[in-house]
């Protein structure tokens, strides 16, 4: 198993709220594409992300600073049978968390057939950029839109992007707009 670091940021004040019930309807635009119907009580009691993201942002930038990177971020409890340092151990023996491929919701069917290890996105790490306040949000607001609770994001994996491969792909009902957040490892043995 090749040698890689492992981060902890502590962020007590990223804790999402449980509510049995939900009071009236209001919509959120999370892209100009969908118009979201979240609860009010979700929207009072959101996590500042902007506060929370940047705390995050602090340790990728100080580790990561200046150098072209793709970003996975997941939440353990989405791994119901693991807990978070298993996903851990799974991840540094795999290169990703994708340890079933059988597993429902990981969307790794695309039209074109294309393999895919994981799902990220691309950055190159700057100095007045914000970062994790853009993957916290959308974790908190869909799920919660498919009428479930917010996920909480516990890992993020950083790779360096220069060891993977975009893999650009399709999906069905969005058969002209072309994905490129599927990567693949170059070298399989170096992962």
């Amino acid at each position: 198993m090749v040698k890689i670091p492992v981060y902890q940021v502590t962020v007590p004040e990223y804790k999402l709220k449980i509510f049995k019930q939900s009071s009236k309807n209001m919509d959120y635009a999370g892209t100009p594409w969908y118009n979201l119907k979240i609860p009010q009580v979700y929207w009072d009691n959101k996590p500042d992300f902007e506060k929370i993201g940047a705390k995050i942002d602090n340790s990728l930038k100080k580790h990561f600073l200046g150098k072209k990177v793709a970003i996975r971020v997941l939440g353990s409890e989405e791994h119901k049978e693991k807990s978070i340092n298993e996903m851990i151990k799974i991840i540094k023996k795999l290169g990703y968390d994708r340890y079933d491929v059988n597993r429902k919701g990981d969307r790794y069917e695309n039209l074109d057939n294309h393999h895919i290890d994981f799902f990220a996105l691309e950055f190159k790490v700057e100095t007045d950029k914000s970062y994790f306040k853009y993957f916290l949000e959308p974790f908190y607001f869909w799920p919660i839109a498919d009428r479930e609770k917010p996920i909480r994001i516990d890992i993020a994996i950083v790779y360096d992007l220069s060891k993977l491969k975009i893999v650009e792909h399709r999906y069905k009902g969005r058969e002209k707009e072309i994905k490129k957040d599927g990567f693949v490892f170059k070298n399989q043995t170096q992962v």
